[in-house]
């Protein structure tokens, strides 16, 4: 499971003295505890583990924005190296073709004609990627997609 890998990970870390990987997976750690918590559970399942990972990612990105726009490139490049760490976690990316793929699949399967079944479109792609593709990537070309039909 992806949480014991995120932990073995994380003592490996711990024993070669990686200072900036202990730290980014002992925060990412501390927050599937409190996800888990809030859950009820004991341990999350990988779906669950993913969805915290691209949370933490999106603070990261909003993060590098932030520093760059305050010419602070030294704590964008330190964000920068903590994202590519987490991105290690998250399963391959869908390809823009694949996820068009998988959107014409619903579509047709859904009978979708225009925006007001952007909703019924967007909850089955999203279960279809799940986690395999940005979420505001999946919506614009969704939305593209019932533009052409509506």
């Amino acid at each position: 499971m992806l949480e014991e890998k995120i932990f073995n990970d994380y003592q490996e870390a711990v024993k070669c003295k990686d200072s900036l990987r202990v730290s980014v997976l002992s925060f990412l750690r501390a927050e599937l505890i409190n996800v888990a918590i809030a859950k009820k559970k004991k341990i999350l399942d990988d779906n669950e583990v993913i969805m915290v990972i691209r949370k933490q990612i999106k603070a990261r990105q909003e993060s590098i924005e932030q520093f760059k726009q305050g010419n602070r490139l030294d704590l964008a490049d330190k964000e920068t190296k903590e994202l590519e760490i987490l991105k290690t976690y998250l399963p391959a990316e869908l390809s823009i073709d694949e996820i068009k793929k998988i959107i014409e699949e619903v579509v047709v399967a859904t009978s979708a004609c225009g925006m007001k079944d952007m909703g019924k479109v967007m909850k089955e792609v999203t279960a279809k990627v799940a986690g395999r593709a940005d979420g505001k990537l999946v919506s614009d070309l969704v939305k593209e997609r019932l533009l052409k039909t509506g």
